[in-house]
C-alpha cells in the first residue's frame, strides 16, 4: 500500500484502515503481533507517533491489544469489529450519497435497488 499524503484523510487514518484491510483479507490473523510503530515508520516512510497514533485508534476500539513489553496484538473479534464498523459508518456514508444522487438524477427506489443488486450479483460472481 502506498499512503495518499494528498489525501483530505490524514496519514493515520489510512494507516488504520490499511491495517484493517489487512486483518479483513486474512493477511494479519487474530492473535497475531501487529507491526510496531516504528516497522510501520520505516514501512512508509512517516514519523513514528503518525503510525502510533493509527495503531492507537485501533486499540481505543478493541481490534488491537496490548501485552506489556510484547507489542500490539490483533483480538480475537477484531474482524467482527470492522466488519460491524465499516457496514455502520462507511457502508452508510457511501448509501446516503448514492440515495442522494440518485434522487437528483430521478432514478426511483425500484430502479436503484435493481441496480444495486446488478452490479452485487456481478461482484459475487452470479451468473
Amino acid at each position: 500500500m502506498i499512503l495518499n499524503s494528498n489525501s483530505m484523510t490524514p496519514i493515520y487514518i489510512q494507516i488504520a484502515e490499511w491495517l484493517e484491510t489487512e486483518i479483513l483479507n486474512g493477511t494479519i490473523q487474530s492473535n497475531e503481533k501487529i507491526y510496531s510503530q516504528y516497522q510501520l515508520a520505516e514501512m512508509f516512510n512517516i514519523n513514528p507517533a503518525t503510525a502510533a497514533k493509527g495503531l492507537n485508534i485501533l486499540a481505543d476500539q478493541s481490534v488491537l491489544y496490548k501485552k506489556r513489553g510484547l507489542g500490539m496484538f490483533v483480538s480475537t473479534d477484531a474482524r467482527d469489529t470492522i466488519l460491524k464498523k465499516r457496514k455502520n459508518e462507511k457502508l452508510k456514508s457511501m448509501v446516503m450519497d448514492l440515495a442522494t444522487e440518485a434522487v437528483q438524477l430521478n432514478v426511483d427506489e425500484e430502479e436503484l435497488v435493481s441496480m444495486i443488486r446488478e452490479m452485487h450479483g456481478k461482484l459475487k460472481g452470479d451468473k
